[in-house]
């Protein structure tokens, strides 16, 4: 998921496609997210390297570039980026961004299968599950300096999750920041 500034999206692949993803926008009136609502409703990701994991991705937008990461297989600390092309509609890798991105300073106990990033208009975060308490989250920062996300940096490093509705799915989340608030989201058993 991700907030633009204006609409809040959540993607989805396509069934059967490591390189298609669907796009919902949240429509207000209706109360619910919509297939294509002020959105592009199908959306390529071109010149992924062949070693991309793509059983999980992450989005952003910064303000200016939509952003999405893939994480490389067997590997969970280190990420690839695509930014979003206007001119082709497609996320490419590469695109108005650094390739390939390094996760540090990672706890030993950390879940780098559980994770979102968002863009909350000062920094760009990283966020981890922790193994064993799926209410618990690790925070990283992206350095500038050294070009990796590094656990605690600029950050608070450990985050508590409380009073989630008893029917969560624990097992993923993701994150957006919407120019006020950062919002966490579980999906539902219903």
């Amino acid at each position: 998921m991700l907030h633009d500034g204006t609409t809040y999206r959540l993607y989805f692949f396509k069934q059967g496609s490591s390189d298609t993803i669907y796009q919902f926008g949240y429509n207000s009136s209706a109360q619910q997210y919509e297939f294509g609502f002020n959105s592009i409703s199908e959306l390529k990701i071109t010149g992924m390297p062949t070693d991309a994991d793509t059983s999980s991705f992450s989005m952003l937008h910064d303000g200016t570039t939509y952003r999405l990461y893939l994480k490389r297989e067997n590997n969970n600390t280190t990420m690839y980026q695509f930014g979003f092309n206007t001119a082709t509609s497609d996320y490419e890798y590469g695109f108005n961004s650094i390739e390939t991105l390094f996760i540090t300073m990672v706890p030993t106990d950390a879940n780098l299968d559980r994770w979102a990033m968002l863009h909350d208009g000062a920094a760009y975060r990283l966020y981890t599950g922790k193994s064993g308490e799926p209410d618990t989250l690790y925070q990283f920062s992206f350095n500038s300096a050294s070009y990796d996300y590094e656990w605690g940096f600029n950050s608070f490093p450990e985050l508590q999750i409380t009073n989630m509705p008893a029917d969560s799915i624990k097992s993923n989340f993701t994150m957006l920041h919407d120019g006020s608030d950062y919002r966490f989201y579980y999906l539902s058993e219903k």
